[in-house]
């Protein structure tokens, strides 16, 4: 007898020996079958979804759940009109906070400003505190004078602004966040998935650099777990710089790594550990991704992460010692480094079916687009970044490097496997408004970026569902509605096939499925 019937609905099925069904059953959380392999099943619970279009639960394949969790319990200056009203907003808090905290700030971005904030300016706001006033595109700080006298010698910065490693240094002043925030924070950030029909994602990176919160942050979601509070299956990225050397067997060829000999893999589709992240440089917000001709009107071409050899030496070591690698890279020149380095990697140590992924691929020259199918790596991008800030990413690179901007199009064309993520908090994490920038190419603005490269609305439903579990190593259990799948699914209100592209995003989740049971506090889809 099956558990559950779900029935009168639309199923994108997303499998290609059965692309669309009309019924679907499931028992001990999978997907027993479909259409007339259940039709005649006897089952303990029926239900009508009335029409429903129903798809496998989407997947975020690259997303950042405390960061975004934490945010909202920072003070949030992200409503600011000027540089006078940030200050007297920080001030405000400050009063209010215990001298001895560090003063948290988000919601920071220079542009609408139209210059960074200063330590000087900080200090005058909160006189004797420390402030940490983080960018929201997570590749910069603007810090006080208390803080810049606790970094290293050498600590690079610009009147207190600091980029990328040196942002990264400030972090690890400021770090560690109590487990009992952590777990608040990543629970809230869950919640807000399941809202917008994300069942699973991979969080981008845990113990290190620009990404880190604690040393221990990954009992964070050991303890969610075993509370019941985990609603998403989750992927840990571990920070490259949580690697540390290791005593093994010198045949063994893993120099570094995390004790005990843990590596991507370990756990299980409910939470497990999984590709390793590595940073090659920075992001066009805040303007250090990393170009191989300056940006248009700026006088840079943005910044590598760190020393080029060490990122070579990074991505050698993980590749060699069995991990999927997790490659920041945004820029074109960022994008040259990761692909030299993982071709050299490979020829030193030959692995088979690898599954590196390039993540953001942001800007692609189409001389890489080759390369990167010949590497078999996944780019897996964020099509809300140019929904959020198109216009002026496309201002940023001028006429003819805009058409490069996060491709879809090219990246299927040339046979590179393409997923499709969020980047949350960075920009809304809404699954429905990324396919539709992904078809449409608009920006909020109105405006086409890089149009020739729309793509089908199957074809970025796949890149949230299908392709997306490919590249997290879900593909066996999520990411499709086949037999044997988990029964992860979002139930829609219309079909995105059915309506106008420039609707998608408008589309109302009305219910979500984990293993066959309705998420509470979704919408019941029967109604």
């Amino acid at each position: 007898m099956l558990d559950l019937r779900l029935r009168n609905a639309t199923f994108l099925t997303m499998d290609d020996a059965h692309p669309l069904a009309h019924e679907l059953g499931v028992w001990g959380g999978r997907i027993v079958g479909v259409d007339e392999a259940v039709a005649r099943l006897p089952a303990r619970r029926v239900v009508d979804l009335g029409g429903a279009t129903v798809l496998p639960g989407f997947i975020d394949a690259h997303v950042h759940l405390a960061w975004t969790g934490l945010k909202r319990r920072a003070v949030d200056v992200s409503g600011c009109r000027g540089v006078g009203e940030v200050l007297a907003l920080i001030g405000r808090a400050a009063r209010r906070h215990p001298e001895n905290a560090w003063l948290d700030v988000a919601g920071y971005d220079q542009r609408p400003l139209g210059r960074h904030i200063t330590a000087a300016e900080l200090d005058r706001a909160a006189p004797g505190r420390r402030v940490l006033l983080a960018h929201d595109s997570g590749h910069a700080c603007v810090v006080s004078t208390p803080v810049l006298d606790l970094l290293p010698a050498g600590v690079p910065h610009q009147d207190g602004l600091l980029t990328e490693s040196a942002a990264a240094a400030a972090r690890a002043l400021r770090r560690p966040y109590s487990l009992d925030e952590l777990t608040d924070a990543v629970a809230d950030a869950a919640g807000e998935c399941l809202r917008q029909g994300v069942t699973a994602c991979a969080e981008a990176g845990i113990g290190g650099g620009l990404i880190s919160h604690s040393a221990v942050e990954l009992a964070a979601y050991q303890r969610l777990r075993e509370a019941g509070r985990l609603p998403l299956r989750v992927r840990l990225m571990v920070a490259a710089t949580a690697l540390h050397e290791v005593a093994a067997h010198p045949g063994d060829g893993i120099p570094r790594g995390l004790d005990l000999g843990l590596r991507g893999g370990f756990g299980d589709d409910r939470l497990a550990l999984g590709a390793l992240k590595i940073f090659t440089d920075g992001g066009m917000m805040a303007r250090t991704a990393a170009l191989s001709s300056p940006y248009a009107g700026l006088d840079h071409a943005g910044q590598l992460y760190d020393d080029p050899g060490e990122l070579t030496r990074q991505i050698a070591e993980g590749h060699r010692a069995g991990w999927q690698l997790a490659i920041h890279a945004i820029g074109d020149r960022a994008v040259d480094l990761a692909l030299d380095a993982l071709a050299e990697a490979q020829r030193a140590h030959p692995r088979a079916g690898v599954r590196h992924r390039v993540e953001h691929a942001g800007l692609v020259r189409p001389d890489q687009l080759p390369r990167l199918a010949a590497a078999g790596v996944t780019a897996v991008v964020q099509p809300g970044f140019l929904w959020s800030f198109g216009d002026d990413y496309a201002a940023l690179m001028g006429a003819e490097r805009a058409a490069w901007l996060y491709r879809g199009r090219a990246f299927l064309d040339h046979g590179v496997r393409l997923a499709a993520s969020s980047d949350r908090p960075v920009v809304d994490g809404a699954p429905l408004r990324a396919v539709q920038f992904m078809v449409e190419r608009r920006s909020s603005s109105g405006a086409l970026i890089g149009p020739e490269e729309g793509v089908t609305v199957e074809q970025a439903l796949r890149a949230y569902t299908v392709d997306a579990a490919h590249a997290c190593h879900w593909e066996h259990a999520l990411g499709s509605l086949a037999p044997g799948r988990l029964a992860d699914l979002v139930v829609l209100g219309d079909d995105p096939r059915r309506v106008d592209p420039s609707r998608i995003a408008d589309i109302e989740v009305v219910g979500v499925f984990v293993e066959g049971r309705q998420v509470e506090g979704q919408k019941d889809p029967t109604r």
